[in-house]
């Protein structure tokens, strides 16, 4: 038995591994940065820490269908990093025995970024695999452009 933060994207109800989550905060002021990925809206600071803004509606190729958007700062190959989701559900126990692996075609979204699909009562979680939705080289980048912008410079306006 495992527990699973759910929550919504483009009408489907998604879920990561608690254990990876650190905090759900509300989306706030983002630095842009220049030649990221476009599912990276850019930089956020966080009580000093500054860490990248993942919009996980994009990195999966999903539209966003906004409710009560929030951020959850999970922890990716010892890396924090923000998730922009459409909103949080809640929390729920998933048994092991109680995922089964995906079909072969499956929405569109990368079967890498996919851990399984978790059937409780009534309902399926696409329950994603973290460690997989950023490449070892995407991950050395952020952290390097992370430890590279001091803290006090973020929240500006961007250039202009």
């Amino acid at each position: 038995m495992s527990k699973y933060l759910v929550f919504s994207i483009a009408g489907e109800e998604c879920g990561i591994e608690l254990s990876k989550v650190l905090e759900i905060i509300r989306p706030q002021k983002t630095t842009p940065l220049p030649g990221v990925p476009k599912y990276i809206n850019g930089l956020i600071n966080l009580r000093g820490v500054v860490m990248p803004l993942m919009d996980l509606r994009k990195r999966l190729g999903v539209k966003s269908i906004p409710k009560k958007e929030r951020v959850i700062i999970v922890s990716i190959h010892n890396e924090k990093i923000g998730l922009m989701v459409d909103s949080v559900n809640e929390i729920t126990n998933i048994d092991d025995n109680d995922i089964v692996s995906p079909p072969a075609i499956f929405r569109g979204i990368k079967p890498e970024y996919l851990k399984g699909i978790g059937k409780i009562p009534e309902r399926l979680i696409i329950l994603l695999n973290l460690d997989n939705l950023l490449t070892s080289e995407e991950i050395v980048l952020l952290g390097d452009i992370s430890e590279t912008v001091p803290a006090g410079e973020q929240g500006g306006n961007g250039p202009g």
